[in-house]
C-alpha cells in the first residue's frame, strides 16, 4: 500500500477548504497509509515568526517536514495550503527528497499575490475577481486592504509561491475545475495540470422530507463574498416568510449583524460543519452572491447531496457542479437577476426538482470509485 504525506495548514476560521482537506484524508485513507501534518497559524513567539516572515521561510517547518519524511518514508507528499505557518520553505525539502509532489490549488491567491504593485495585479480591470482586490488609486497591492505589513509579507511569500508551483519540476498541480486549468494554461503554465475535484461525504443521514422557509448562506462573511449584496436582495425579493440564516464569521459580519439582522434575517456565527448541514437540510435552498472566480464551493456541492438546490452567481467554474439549465443561477453582479431567482423559491415543484436534479448530477461527478481511481491514475504518471 503506498504512502501518502498529506501538508496542510489550517486556517484562522475554519472554512470551505479546511472541510475539503479533511474530506479527502477521509477518502484517502480508504485506500493508502496516510500521515497528515497540520499547520496551523497561532503565534508562540512573535519575534521569531517576524523573522522568519523577514527570510521568507520557516526554519521550524522545515525540520517538522523533514523529519516526518526520514519517519513516515512516503512515496508520495500532497500539499494544499502553505501560508504562513508552513511556508514556501518546505518546498526545498521536499525537493531535496526527491519524492513524488502534488499540489492542490483551491483558490487563486497564487496569482494575486505575486506583485507588490496595485497596477499590474490588475492588469487593466477596475477589480479582481480572483481576491476582490480593487482600484484605490494606492501604488502598493494590498492585498489585506488595512494591513500594509500583512500585505508585503504575503507578497514576499506569494512572489516565492508562484514562481514554485510555475517553474519547479516534477510538481503536478491539480485544480477543481476546467476553468482553473484554462486560466493557468493562460498564463504560461506547462501540462503538469489535472483537474481534481474535492470529495464530499455523501449526506443520506441528513435528508429529510419536510423543509422550512429559511434560505442558508454559509462562509466567510466579508465584503467579496457578497453576503450584504445577498441580504439587500433577499430583503427586495417577495419572499416575505422566509428567513435567510447567515452562518460564519469574517470581518464584516459585525457590521452587518448590526445593520441587517431582523425577524427575516438571522446570523447564527461559526457552527459545525455538522450543525451547518442539519440546518441546511431543513431548508428551501442555499444561496451566495460570491464577488469573486470561485472554484468548488463547499456549501453548495454539500446542498446538493442533500438534495437542496443552490442559488448561485454565474462565475469561475461553479456551473461544472451543476447539471445543464439549472434554473438558480444568476449573472454575477445583476441583483435584479438574482431577486428573480429568490422569488422562484416560492414555487415548490422547481426547487423539489432542481434540488434531485442537482443531487443526481454532484453523486456523480464526485463519485468516490471515479475518484480514487482518477487518482491513483494521476500518482502513477
Amino acid at each position: 500500500m503506498k504512502k501518502i504525506l498529506i501538508i496542510h495548514n489550517k486556517y484562522q476560521h475554519t472554512g470551505g477548504e479546511d472541510i475539503a482537506v479533511e474530506n479527502e484524508i477521509k477518502l484517502l485513507e480508504k485506500h493508502f497509509e496516510v500521515r497528515v501534518l497540520f499547520f496551523d497559524n497561532n503565534v508562540g513567539s512573535y519575534l521569531t515568526q517576524f523573522i522568519f516572515f523577514i527570510m521568507n521561510k520557516n526554519i521550524q517547518s522545515s525540520i517538522v517536514v523533514k523529519n516526518n519524511i526520514k519517519d513516515f518514508e512516503p512515496d508520495i507528499i500532497y500539499i494544499h495550503n502553505t501560508w504562513f505557518k508552513a511556508s514556501t520553505s518546505i518546498f526545498k525539502v521536499i525537493k531535496k527528497s526527491k519524492i513524488q509532489t502534488i499540489v492542490k490549488l483551491h483558490n487563486f491567491r497564487f496569482f494575486c499575490s505575486k506583485t507588490f504593485f496595485s497596477k499590474k495585479h490588475l492588469d487593466g480591470s477596475d477589480y479582481c475577481l480572483a481576491c476582490g482586490f480593487k482600484r484605490d488609486g494606492k501604488v502598493l497591492n494590498r492585498y489585506f486592504e488595512n494591513n500594509i505589513i500583512k500585505s508585503i509579507l504575503l507578497i514576499l511569500y506569494g512572489r516565492k509561491y508562484y514562481k514554485i508551483i510555475k517553474n519547479q519540476e516534477n510538481l503536478t498541480l491539480l485544480v477543481l475545475t476546467n476553468f482553473q486549468k484554462s486560466f493557468l494554461k493562460s498564463h504560461g503554465f506547462s501540462d503538469n495540470v489535472v483537474k481534481y475535484p474535492n470529495f464530499i461525504e455523501m449526506q443520506e443521514k441528513y435528508i429529510l422530507n419536510s423543509k422550512l422557509n429559511h434560505i442558508v448562506y454559509a462562509g466567510r462573511i466579508s465584503p467579496e463574498k457578497g453576503v450584504e449584496d445577498l441580504i439587500k436582495t433577499f430583503n427586495k425579493s417577495k419572499l416575505d416568510n422566509f428567513i435567510l440564516k447567515i452562518i460564519g464569521n469574517g470581518p464584516q459580519k459585525e457590521y452587518l449583524e448590526k445593520n441587517y439582522a431582523s425577524e427575516n434575517v438571522e446570523f447564527l456565527g461559526e457552527i459545525s460543519n455538522k450543525e451547518t448541514k442539519i440546518i441546511i437540510s431543513k431548508s428551501k435552498a442555499v444561496a451566495t452572491a460570491s464577488r469573486l472566480y470561485e472554484g468548488q464551493p463547499t456549501l453548495l456541492c454539500e446542498a446538493s447531496l442533500l438534495k437542496i438546490p443552490s442559488i448561485f452567481p454565474d462565475t469561475g467554474g461553479v456551473k461544472e457542479f451543476f447539471p445543464l439549465g439549472t434554473q438558480l443561477i444568476f449573472n454575477q453582479f445583476d441583483y435584479n437577476d438574482l431577486e428573480k431567482k429568490f422569488n422562484l423559491l416560492n414555487d415548490s415543484k422547481l426547487i423539489s426538482d432542481e434540488g434531485l436534479r442537482n443531487y443526481e448530477f454532484i453523486n456523480n461527478k464526485l463519485d468516490e470509485v471515479n475518484l480514487i481511481g482518477l487518482f491513483k491514475e494521476i500518482i502513477s504518471k
